[in-house]
């Protein structure tokens, strides 16, 4: 792909008043539903950025995981305030197959920043600061993997790790899903293409360690649905998430009735990554909230 031809057209396109006054259909739907034909979606910029900021926090956990460290300082500026990274380590993986598959995924979604920050040239959003301790802990409580007042830590053991990955990869498949209708240039639309392929091929991943832990450890499956449970709880009313199933009744690949993964809206999305039912702006994984335009969780109900 031309990554001059996507910086210049991203460039020509990036978020501006014209893109803030799209993005509020965003926000409110029904915005877009009145005036279809005023700019009811966002800028493709505006989705690329969005898209950057997800990447950034699934690097910064992969690598911190398999590396010690996370994106380097180059890496993660941009418009808006850069925020710091709290929490992270490496993890003392006990199998090879998650050791060797974790720093696989750490190496694309590191490429996948680096290629989404060329795409968006000078419109790139800095990196916003990103919880992975105390947002993982109060993921875990809320689904019930742990009870008020302990701790849970992604980076303890394998076992974890795949917990931790688990939370983040079927999101993000869902949100690139979700956002491939917004996409109004087919260069983009290719690159989105691209990259949701990548995230299925994580999650598969992800999900069939899991089922393959289950089978030694049938609380593992529990587990799991459990933190699905968590999330279908946040993103809406529909209930579309699903868990790995049980040793006699494997679920490896979550789809609808057509076979075909199901998307979520970027507002659905926010409310996972926020940890927030209800319309926020941050928390969770986010604690400062995103930068660029797409900032706003929706209410589940």
């Amino acid at each position: 792909m031309d990554n001059w031809f996507i910086t210049e057209s991203v460039s020509r396109s990036a978020e501006s008043e014209t893109d803030r006054r799209r993005l509020a259909a965003l926000v409110d739907p029904g915005v877009c539903r009145a005036d279809p034909a005023g700019g009811g979606s966002p800028s493709d910029a505006a989705i690329l950025n969005f898209a950057l900021n997800l990447e950034y926090l699934e690097a910064e956990f992969y690598l911190r995981a398999t590396t010690g460290s996370g994106l380097p300082d180059e890496m993660t500026t941009g418009t808006g305030e850069r925020g710091e990274v709290s929490g992270g380590g490496s993890v003392n993986f006990s199998s090879k197959f998650v050791q060797r598959f974790a720093k696989e995924i750490a190496s694309d979604e590191m490429q996948h920043v680096a290629f989404l920050r060329s795409a968006l040239g000078n419109a790139a959003v800095a990196r916003p600061a990103i919880s992975l301790d105390t947002s993982f802990t109060a993921a875990a409580t809320a689904a019930g993997l742990i009870k008020q007042g302990e701790s849970f830590d992604p980076y303890a053991n394998d076992l974890n790790f795949l917990f931790a990955a688990f939370l983040f990869e079927d999101v993000g498949v869902s949100a690139f899903k979700g956002s491939a209708s917004l996409l109004s240039n087919k260069t983009y639309l290719d690159a989105a293409a691209g990259l949701l392929a990548t995230e299925a091929y994580h999650a598969g991943i992800v999900r069939s360690a899991l089922y393959s832990v289950g089978l030694t450890d049938d609380t593992v499956f529990d587990s799991v649905q459990k933190l699905s449970d968590a999330r279908n709880s946040l993103d809406g009313p529909a209930d579309d998430d699903q868990g790995v199933g049980t040793a006699a009744d494997p679920n490896f690949i979550p789809t609808d009735e057509n076979g075909m993964c199901y998307g979520r809206s970027a507002q659905s999305v926010l409310n996972i990554v926020y940890l927030s039912p209800t319309p926020a702006a941050s928390g969770g994984f986010y604690p400062a909230g995103l930068n660029g335009e797409v900032v706003m969780s929706a209410g589940a109900a």
